[in-house]
This record gives C-alpha cells, sequence and structure tokens, in this order.
C-alpha cells in the first residue's frame, strides 16, 4: 500500500474528507507509535566514523534516536565493543580527560554547544589515536507521507491503516464504540508485527527450533 492508496483507503472507511496535513498528521502519529511499540529490523542502521585524538565525544548520527551497539575497530579489523553507562560513570573513571586509551565506555553527554540540536556521547578513557568505531542505531525510516512508500506500507499495511485511522476517528471526535472498534483492530495487527519484528526475526530453527502449534 503506497501513501496514495494509504490516504484513499482512510477517506472511504470513515467517510470523510481531509486536508493533505491531515491526513500526513494521522499517518506520522501512527508510524511514531508503532516504531516505538515494535523494534523491527528495518529500523536499523550502521554507521562507521572515526574518533579524534584527546578528543572524548563523538556526534551522533542526525538521524539517531537510541543505540544497539557501539564498538571501536583496532588497526587489525578486530572488534571490541563498548559498554553503554551513565555519563556520570565516565566523569568518576576517568576523572582526567588527559588520561588516554582505548575506549571501553561510552554514554549519550546530550548536545554540544557547538550543535545544540544534535547528541553527542562521551567516551572513556579519552581516546589515545583516532579508531574506527561501527555504531548500530534505531532510527525513524523516512515517513510514507513524504516517501510515497515504506517497508510498512509494503510489507505490513494493516497496522499502519489501523493505525492511521485510530487518529483520524479521534480527530472527527467519533463514537467511544467507534475508536474501541479501530483501536482492537490495531492492537490485533500490531501483535502480528511483534511476533515478527520482537519474535521471528530473533530467532532462528537452528537455536529455537521451528515453531510448533500443540495438537490437541
Amino acid at each position: 500500500m503506497n501513501y496514495t492508496e494509504l490516504c484513499a483507503n482512510i477517506q472511504d472507511i470513515t467517510e470523510n474528507t481531509f486536508t493533505a496535513d491531515q491526513l500526513a498528521m494521522f499517518t506520522q502519529q501512527a508510524e511514531q507509535k508503532i516504531y516505538n511499540t515494535v523494534q523491527i529490523a528495518n529500523l536499523r542502521k550502521n554507521v562507521t566514523g572515526l574518533t579524534t585524538t584527546s578528543n572524548s565525544y563523538l556526534s551522533c548520527p542526525t538521524d539517531f534516536l537510541s543505540v544497539y551497539s557501539m564498538a571501536v575497530i583496532d588497526a587489525a579489523g578486530a572488534y571490541s565493543y563498548l559498554l553503554n553507562k551513565d555519563v556520570n560513570f565516565i566523569r568518576e573513571a576517568y576523572p582526567s580527560p588527559t588520561s588516554i586509551g582505548t575506549p571501553k565506555h561510552y554514554a549519550i553527554f546530550g548536545p554540544l554547544s557547538s550543535n545544540v540540536n544534535e547528541l553527542s556521547f562521551i567516551l572513556g578513557p579519552t581516546p589515545d589515536a583516532a579508531y574506527s568505531i561501527e555504531l548500530h542505531y534505531y532510527y525513524y525510516p523516512p515517513s510514507i507521507s513524504t516517501a510515497n512508500t515504506s517497508w510498512l506500507g509494503d510489507n505490513f499495511d494493516s497496522a499502519l491503516l489501523n493505525g492511521a485511522l485510530i487518529e483520524a476517528i479521534r480527530f472527527m471526535k467519533g463514537e467511544p464504540d467507534t475508536i474501541a472498534n479501530y483501536e482492537k483492530l490495531y492492537l490485533l495487527s500490531i501483535q502480528l508485527l511483534k511476533q515478527l519484528g520482537d519474535g521471528k526475526q530473533r530467532q532462528d530453527a537452528y537455536r529455537s527450533g521451528q515453531y510448533r502449534q500443540p495438537v490437541s
């Protein structure tokens, strides 16, 4: 289901006409809700970068939301995964920024004065060289309302449609039983999506065995 089809379905089902801005709002609110309910593998992204010698700070990607993992890669290509800590742990464990070495820990520091709109990481200890860093992180993919297609629209349009319908019917100040009906359909579709994103995509038959339905 592309965005044009999604908008047509929202208006057909609710038997109402909405502006383009309203349809985009319904869609983006539904996407935000879905993306924060199920961690689909398609919401992962990875980037590589370099630390700066004697600089304990590392910039976050502009579309960064949260971390899956961060690793330092040495000159031989070996990966060493950093442990996530609080900023206060970094400050206490490595009280002197001039104490340098291979980073072992990281924390989300917050915006730097040089860029108050983006987050940054603080590393401990302060890097003693320009190390390669590989970051796997969670992000919001482009909304179907701007890209016209998305993974959700192509693979799980039931969750997207039902989520948008909830927002639309609330906007219309629909009857409570109508809202409850849409929410029931939405929760059913989310349950199926969670089986995929939080279940099947996190296991395989070799380690977990094939799924078997008990026979009565």
